[in-house]
């Protein structure tokens, strides 16, 4: 690893094979394609504001319009997590306006952990973001995670600033000081939504219930290399949040423990060389403390 000097927004893993880590419009040529994985439920007064900002942000970038790494391609995976209001109705209106749109509906309500994963099984392209579906993340905060990416292989929101009710930032506030201290890593929000990071990696991630509040220490785990994004939070327009207190609390513990058992248990090997004698470099997959800094 290069020498590294104070800085927050850098955290990461045990270094990553080469052959296992895809680069941001690369000198070989690849194209540069984004699958866009957005969790719904019950969301149908926010989905057409959704997929017009996400076009708004990211129709620009195909074209060349705008400056940052190239993208060649970018599609909206909506997963309807059993909705019951009329989203399967305002998806299928809203692709005829939007051809990047491509809608999943499940057969009943499986939680968010469990439609992300969908999402991933189903994106087409190399790199997958995520956003919530509710509008309190902004479209545009994800185009500027995409230009931060270049040098790393995970882009990672932190909300400087929450539009939520005082109790639930505290809460948040004093659980991610929580996680951190019991993972041993300096994630600034590991709770934020706003993420960008390679699908090969995303497919290889432990999948269980409540695993969206930690895929920042389990893509360290990976040893990814992560740059955390200042990332603007707005007030809820519509409905009411799916999560309470009651609802999350003693799961958040549990699931806790559960992700500190996994990074301090990770198999870590390398292969001596391969059939034709040549070294094969494979990643180190091992638990570590997050270090802070940015490159030298």
């Amino acid at each position: 690893m290069s020498s590294m000097r104070h800085d927050p927004s850098h955290v990461r893993g045990p270094s990553l094979g080469p052959a296992s880590r895809p680069t941001v419009a690369d000198a070989r040529g690849r194209r540069s394609a984004l699958s866009i994985i957005v969790p719904a439920k019950n969301e149908a007064d926010s989905l057409p504001q959704l997929v017009n900002e996400i076009t708004a942000a990211f129709r620009p970038k195909t074209r060349g319009e705008t400056c940052g790494p190239r993208l060649d391609e970018f599609e909206i995976v909506v997963v309807d997590d059993g909705s019951t209001d009329t989203s399967p109705e305002v998806l299928r209106d809203l692709m005829v306006r939007n051809p990047e749109l491509r809608p999943i509906r499940l057969a009943q309500n499986v939680g968010q952990s469990a439609a992300t994963a969908a999402g991933f099984r189903s994106a087409r392209f190399d790199y997958v973001a995520i956003l919530d579906a509710d509008l309190q993340n902004n479209p545009a905060d994800l185009a500027t995670l995409w230009d931060a990416l270049p040098g790393h292989d995970v882009a990672l929101g932190w909300r400087v600033k929450r539009e939520d009710v005082w109790s639930k930032r505290v809460i948040s506030r004093w659980a991610n000081r929580v996680r951190n201290a019991v993972l041993g890593q300096d994630i600034k929000d590991t709770g934020c939504s706003v993420r960008i990071f390679p699908r090969e990696v995303a497919q290889r991630l432990p999948m269980f219930h409540g695993v969206h509040r930690f895929f920042g220490p389990l893509l360290l785990r990976e040893g990814c290399r992560v740059v955390q994004v200042p990332v603007t939070h707005r007030p809820r327009p519509h409905g009411t949040s799916h999560y309470t207190f009651r609802n999350r609390s003693v799961k958040v513990v549990v699931d806790l423990l559960g992700v500190a058992w996994l990074m301090r248990r990770a198999i870590r090997y390398e292969l001596a060389s391969s059939p034709g004698g040549a070294a094969v470099p494979t990643p180190n997959v091992s638990p570590t403390r997050a270090t802070a800094g940015r490159e030298s």
